[in-house]
């Protein structure tokens, strides 16, 4: 992919006539995707995978802002249908000992709940229907090949000319780069961040939900840093236990269910329920924890980044997806609001976000690391407390 950058205004005389290219289909290209589409805007939205839902993953936790964003989707209703909403969290002992129970923020405000878990494919099937009523043009199993940004772009139907992978030509005047940790879009640009692990990697499965599973719980301790599992609907849950990273290419595919089952099997509690349902490793999911913060700015010219693409940070605060979604609902608001698309417009959206983003993934890359340095005298509750109550205010 080449791109020739270039740091003039994008502009366009009415929202009827400008159009933008979303490159991903996850949380927050289909976000934006909505967003933009509701406003009159035309939208095309390609992602890489043949099947959209194929790589949705087990389960996913969903804080307050986070569903303050899907409230504004229009889908909180059907997300709260399917999930497993709750409000607190508790601190077992390894053996299962419940030691602590602590009422969670509502970052999202006292009318939503604090948290929701739900299956993830389902949270993907949703936002996939939205997409689809919004009425944008999806073309799956696309990529882009490569992006050429007009001279200084200073007249008005300046833009960004797009090849796709399937052969065809898209121009558009904005390109917004959704698509992930990897992001081709954000190396094409010239952004040279990359994610780099932290020393924790994550085993993940779904499993049925043992009738006295009603929120988060985590142990600290045992032969893993944290054993915990997430709610996500009246008869599901989703398990998950982190260690330190290993060489992923040295663990068989095969044995992913005998690796975290062995794990597992060490906690108590409702961990035996659990870790009975442990047999299928094309059920368990192995990754690293990895952080990045694109800093300085998020674009380059008429092409900017949101979500994971400019940033990223392990899930010891469950602020992923929440991040990301917010990205996209405070630049779909800027783009909507303003009547010029220009370089200071971006930068406005860059400084606006990167406030609220750096202390949740600096949060979050602290507290794994004070599990990895074995600090038994660090102030997690404290973190944890300052930063989620600073989610409460708008994005």
């Amino acid at each position: 992919m080449t791109t020739a950058p270039t740091t003039a205004p994008v502009s366009a005389p009415t929202s009827a006539t400008r159009s933008v290219l979303v490159v991903g289909g996850g949380a927050a290209g289909n976000a934006v995707t909505v967003l933009l589409r509701r406003a009159g805007i035309a939208v095309d939205l390609i992602e890489a995978a043949d099947d959209w839902n194929a790589t949705a993953g087990s389960g996913i936790t969903l804080q307050g802002n986070a569903l303050r964003v899907l409230r504004e989707l229009g889908v909180w209703e059907q997300v709260r249908a399917s999930g497993y909403g709750f409000d607190a969290v508790g601190i077992t002992a390894p053996d299962g000992t419940v030691l602590h129970v602590a009422e969670d923020v509502r970052t999202g405000g006292d009318d939503l709940p604090a948290t929701v878990g739900m299956q993830r494919p389902r949270l993907q099937s949703i936002l996939i229907d939205a997409v689809r009523a919004s009425g944008a043009r999806i073309r799956l199993g696309t990529r882009a090949e490569s992006l050429d940004q007009d001279g200084n772009g200073n007249r008005d139907r300046d833009g960004v000319t797009v090849r796709f992978t399937d052969g065809t030509v898209g121009r558009y005047d904005l390109v917004v780069a959704a698509d992930g940790l990897g992001s081709a879009t954000r190396s094409a640009i010239g952004i040279t961040d990359k994610p780099e692990p932290t020393g924790m990697a994550i085993w993940r499965v779904a499993a049925p939900r043992p009738a006295g599973v009603t929120r988060t719980d985590l142990a600290y301790g045992g032969p893993a840093y944290i054993a915990g599992y997430c709610p996500t609907s009246d008869s599901t849950l989703y398990a998950y236990v982190v260690e330190a990273g290993r060489d992923r290419a040295a663990i068989p595919r095969e044995s992913y269910a005998d690796e975290m089952r062995g794990l597992a099997a060490a906690y108590g509690g409702c961990w035996p329920e659990i870790t009975e349902h442990i047999t299928d490793p094309a059920k368990v999911n192995y990754t690293w924890f990895d952080r990045m913060l694109v800093e300085g700015s998020w674009h380059r010219g008429r092409v900017v980044l949101v979500g994971d693409a400019a940033h990223c940070c392990p899930p010891t605060l469950a602020q992923g997806a929440a991040l990301s979604l917010e990205d996209a609902w405070v630049l779909a608001r800027m783009l909507t609001s303003a009547d010029v698309w220009d370089g200071a417009l971006l930068q406005a959206y860059y400084e606006r976000r990167i406030a609220r983003v750096r202390p949740v993934v600096e949060a979050s890359v602290r507290i794994g690391q004070w599990q990895l340095d074995g600090d038994r005298d660090a102030d997690v509750p404290g973190l944890m407390g300052r930063t989620m109550s600073a989610l409460r205010e708008l994005p």
